[in-house]
C-alpha cells in the first residue's frame, strides 16, 4: 500500500518550511558553539600564561614602586628636613676615665670649636677627652670650663669652619610644642626622638651626701632619652636649641638601670647658652643668688619657703623682704620648698629683674621686685 503524496506547499529553495527552520536552528548553534570555542580558547591562553608565569614560567612582577622624594626635596621645614639641619652639629662625646671612657652627648655652639655638653658628662674627665662627629670622624676636645651646679661644661676642639647648631629662645616655649632630641643613647650616635614640650620650670635637686648638688628650672618633655643622651641638643621645630638633655626620672633602683618612661628633662638653653659663654669669656660661670638663707624645716599646707636669713645690702633686703617673710611664688612659679626658690634664681642672670610674691606674718600676699645678683665667688 502506497502512502499518499505529500499535500504540503514547498518553498522557492525546494525545502519544505518546517525543515527550513530546524536547518536555520542548527546553523545558529553551530555558529555559537564555534564562537564560544574560540573565546574559550583565547581565554584558557591567557590565563595559561599566567598561571605559568606564577609558577615559574617566568619572572614574578610586582606592582611599580611609587616615587619618593629625594632628601634634599623634602621641605626644609619638615621632620627629617629640620633633622639633616642640625644632625651636622651634633656631636658625641668621649671622655676617658679610670675605667676606660664614657659616652654622652654634646653640640657645636660656634664655628671655631666650642662645645656644650653636660657637666656630669666630664665629671670623670682623668685623661684626655674627643669629640666625634655625625661623619665619623674624630677630633681631640679640651676642657675648657665647667659649672656643677647648673651641669654645663664646654669643650674646645681644635678645628674651624663648623657648623654651629641656631640657638632658640627657651622662654618663648609653650606646652605642646614639638621637639627633637639627638644625641648618642647607649653609644648609638645620631639617634632622633620626637616629642613634646611636657611642662616647664620643673624644679629638681640632685646628688647624694657629700656628692656634688645640682638645681634644674627644667623643660620637661616626652621625647625618649637614655644613657647617652646626656649633653645633647633638645630642638623645636624649626631646628633650632631650646635645652641640653640632662636627664630622666625612672622606676629603675638604680641610675645604672633607669630606662626612658617619658620623663626626661633639659636644662634651658637661656641658661645654659649664658653660662657657656661666662665658661668661654673668663673660665667660670657665675652664681645668681638671692642674697638669703633659707629655713629648710619650714613647712606650710599654703606653700612658701620662710627666709632665715636676709644680707643686709644683699638683693632680697635691697627689695624690702625680711627675715620671716615666706616666699610663694617667683615670676609666675609657685614656690613650695627650698630646692623650687634655688633652682628658679638660678635661671636668671645675674641683674635680672623678678617679681617675688610673698607672706609676712598673718597679713596679705605682697609682691616686690628683686634685682637678682652674682655671688661674691
Amino acid at each position: 500500500m502506497h502512502a499518499p503524496p505529500y499535500q504540503g506547499e514547498l518553498a522557492d529553495d525546494g525545502v519544505e518550511p518546517a525543515d527550513r527552520g530546524r536547518r536555520h536552528s542548527l546553523g545558529l548553534v553551530l555558529l555559537v558553539s564555534i564562537i564560544t570555542a574560540l573565546l574559550a580558547g583565547a581565554l584558557g591562553g591567557t590565563l595559561g600564561y599566567v598561571f605559568a608565569m606564577r609558577n615559574g614560567g617566568g619572572a614574578t612582577v610586582l606592582g611599580a614602586t611609587a616615587s619618593t622624594p629625594a632628601l634634599a626635596q623634602r621641605p626644609p621645614d619638615s621632620l627629617a628636613g629640620v633633622v639633616q639641619h642640625v644632625l651636622p652639629s651634633v656631636v658625641t662625646v668621649k671622655v676617658a676615665n679610670g675605667r676606660g671612657y664614657s659616652l654622652g652627648s654634646g653640640f657645636i655652639a660656634s664655628s671655631d670649636g666650642y662645645v656644650i655638653t653636660n657637666d656630669h658628662v666630664v665629671g670623670d674627665l682623668t685623661g684626655s677627652a674627643s669629640v666625634v662627629f655625625n661623619d665619623n670622624t674624630t677630633a681631640a676636645a679640651k676642657l675648657v670650663g665647667r659649672d656643677p651646679e647648673s651641669d654645663i661644661a664646654v669643650l674646645k676642639v681644635a678645628k674651624d669652619n663648623l657648623t654651629p647648631v641656631e640657638f632658640g629662645d627657651s622662654d618663648a616655649i609653650a606646652v605642646g610644642d614639638p621637639v627633637l632630641a639627638i644625641g648618642s643613647p647607649l653609644a648609638l650616635a645620631n639617634t632622633v626622638t620626637y616629642g613634646i614640650v611636657s611642662a616647664l620650670d620643673r624644679t629638681f635637686q640632685t646628688g647624694e651626701p657629700g656628692q656634688q648638688v645640682r638645681y634644674y628650672a627644667a623643660i620637661q618633655t616626652d621625647a625618649a632619652i637614655n644613657h647617652g643622651n646626656s649633653g645633647g641638643p633638645l630642638v623645636d621645630a624649626g631646628g633650632r636649641v631650646i635645652g641640653v638633655n640632662s636627664f630622666i626620672q625612672s622606676i629603675a633602683d638604680s641610675a645604672e638601670e633607669a630606662g626612658n618612661i617619658g620623663l626626661a628633662f633639659a636644662v634651658p638653653v637661656n641658661q645654659a647658652k649664658r653660662i657657656a659663654q661666662e665658661i668661654i669669656d673668663t673660665g667660670r660661670a657665675r652664681r645668681t643668688v638671692l642674697g638669703a638663707k633659707l629655713d629648710n624645716a619650714y613647712r606650710s599646707s599654703t606653700g612658701g619657703v620662710r627666709l632665715m636669713d636676709v644680707e643686709p645690702t644683699g638683693p632680697a633686703a635691697t627689695a624690702g623682704l625680711r627675715v620671716g617673710d615666706v616666699i610663694v611664688r617667683v615670676g609666675s612659679r609657685p614656690v613650695d620648698e627650698p630646692t623650687d626658690l634655688i633652682a628658679l634664681v638660678r635661671k636668671y642672670a645675674p641683674g635680672s629683674v623678678v617679681v617675688v610674691e610673698y607672706r609676712r606674718g598673718n597679713g596679705a600676699g605682697q609682691q616686690a621686685s628683686v634685682t637678682l645678683a652674682a655671688d661674691a665667688k
